[in-house]
């Protein structure tokens, strides 16, 4: 197993792909001409190897020219500057898929509706002929190891995905080209069936930082439990279930254990959505059966709508063509990539700055780190990925890059060490009563609505009573500023001396963001503040000097 994980993270950690073996045939039958002219073949061949030589060298000179070429840190009255080389049609390729891949992300909202809310007695108009689909479902039968039969219900929820979501399928069409041949390389590693690829779309829609409202989270949908026990890292900056690489590892080995205790697909798929204990009480409950449609009367609605989703995801892949269903033909299904380990604590907007590389491009490449930011902690290993061209770049000039991260995160203009600090500091956890809504909520604590689901993964308006939700206020209820000796509002300072009215929705760390160089410690210490809790009207002083 450790061979094959060396191997898969090769592929992954290259991102490139093979020449097809068939072109390579082609072009080589065409180069040596019929095997029987043995003179001419040999003539040709000795050609052939020569310009080989001849291309080699100078795809390594122009490697050499581009990726070895030192960055140069530049300090201008615009900033650092960072010059970089690419490979103009190259970075186009790339720079599409980073769009797509990042537009994709508000899918997984969709997906989740769907599947929670399918209808299996509702049919919808379209041209796919019952005999036809039972046709075809029988050919899939027959070449996979899941329970593909037909019935009304499964018809419903393929005639719906055609009808509702075909924008959606053919998005997935699109995205599917980045992560599949990932998601192939490890599944084949456990042994298991190719196309359980597909549950990465009924569960995220193909989203590596896609959370449900329960909370569970990335490509494959892990809660915090299970991600641990297989080894998926989660704290304040990291959440390694966003982790392309090591969550499809951990979906392999839950799956594969999965099978073992059911013997079924269809069951460990249930299984891997509801969890064993749910599928267990719906067997005793059916009366023993083990097929998963003669128990999904039993199960919770949304692993019932589950195994159909799944279903109707593998039917409309396989049969795309035959339905229309065009997703965009990229150039190139992968760009290469490289990682390295990072020494200092770095944020995304100071990688942009210094690489070039785009912060969206970060994001997809990088969605594990949760604040956009790759922390550095004594030994432990936190991997930064970047585009192959950028990498040489960064590695080359990894003295200096970190020395300007350094300098930059050690002065008073520092954004991170603030923003995660005050993050913390003030963030409150808010159990829900009778008579609650987001509306009150949010007015309460001076943030939105909008605010208040992102932060909580909240797909609906709806609360219920004694659920906890994360805000990081603007305000707390009935504020006032903090108790000290004297009220800073009723001072007076000296004339020229600058100060800032505290206004409704102020906090130190907002108004330290207004006043370039000024900290929140400055604040607190210049204005005799222990708490931090302001009160609008307030006039907190801008400068360490005497009242």
């Amino acid at each position: 197993m450790t061979k094959n994980r060396k191997h898969f993270l090769t592929i992954f950690s290259s991102l490139v792909l093979a020449l097809p073996i068939v072109a390579q045939e082609q072009e080589r039958d065409s180069v040596t001409g019929p095997q029987d002219e043995t003179v001419g073949m040999v003539s040709d061949t000795l050609a052939m190897d020569l310009n080989g030589i001849e291309q080699m060298e100078q795809m390594a000179h122009d490697s050499i020219a581009l990726n070895d070429s030192p960055i140069v840190l530049l300090k201008d009255s615009t900033g650092l500057k960072v010059k970089l080389r690419d490979l103009p049609e190259a970075a186009k390729y790339d720079s599409l898929w980073m769009k797509e891949l990042y537009a994709n992300a508000s899918l997984s909202q969709e997906m989740f509706n769907e599947v929670e809310k399918l209808d299996y007695d509702k049919s919808y108009p379209t041209s796919l002929p019952t005999d036809t689909l039972k046709a075809r479902l029988e050919r899939l039968n027959q070449k996979t190891p899941f329970n593909i039969a037909y019935n009304p219900s499964l018809e419903n929820v393929i005639k719906s995905f055609l009808f509702r979501k075909r924008d959606l399928m053919e998005r997935m069409l699109t995205v599917s080209q980045f992560y599949f041949p990932l998601f192939e390389q490890e599944l084949d590693n456990y042994d298991i069936p190719l196309e359980m690829k597909y549950l990465s779309i009924v569960e995220s829609a193909l989203n590596p930082r896609a959370r449900s409202r329960v909370g569970a989270t990335g490509l494959w949908q892990f809660m915090y439990g299970t991600g641990k026990q297989y080894n998926l890292n989660v704290n304040s900056f990291v959440d390694e279930r966003s982790d392309p690489i090591k969550s499809t590892t951990a979906a392999c080995q839950f799956l594969a254990k999965l099978y073992d205790i059911y013997g079924d697909w269809d069951l460990a798929l249930a299984a891997y959505n509801s969890g064993p204990g749910n599928v267990n009480k719906a067997i005793r409950r059916s009366g023993g059966y083990k097929n998963y449609w003669n128990i999904r009367r039993y199960l919770p609605r949304e692993t019932a709508g589950y195994v159909p989703a799944f279903l109707a995801t593998m039917y409309l892949f396989e049969y795309a063509e035959e339905h229309g269903l065009k997703g965009q033909q990229v150039e190139r299904a992968y760009f290469e990539t490289d990682t390295v380990h990072v020494k200092s604590l770095i944020t995304f907007d100071q990688l942009a700055e210094l690489t070039g590389v785009g912060k969206e491009e970060l994001i997809v490449l990088n969605p594990s780190y949760k604040l956009n930011v790759i922390p550095y902690v004594e030994g432990k290993k936190h991997v930064l990925r970047l585009p192959k061209y950028a990498i040489g770049s960064f590695v080359h000039n990894e003295e200096a890059i970190y020395a300007h991260v350094k300098k930059e995160l050690e002065s008073e203009e520092s954004p991170l060490p603030k923003l995660v600090k005050e993050a913390e500091e003030n963030r409150v956890r808010y159990k829900v009563r009778s008579g609650d809504f987001l509306g009150r909520i949010a007015e309460l604590y001076g943030v939105r609505v909008s605010q208040i689901k992102q932060w909580n993964g909240l797909r609906s308006n709806n609360l219920r009573i004694g659920q906890r939700l994360t805000i990081y206020p603007r305000r707390m209820p009935g504020s006032t500023v903090a108790s000290t000796k004297t009220s800073t509002s009723s001072k007076n300072y000296a004339s020229g001396t600058k100060t800032h009215t505290v206004r409704s929705g102020d906090s130190l760390w907002t108004i330290s963001k207004k006043y370039p160089g000024i900290s929140v410690e400055n604040l607190r210490q210049w204005n005799g503040i222990s708490g931090k809790n302001l009160k609008p009207g307030t006039k907190l002083k801008l400068c360490e000097c005497s009242s």
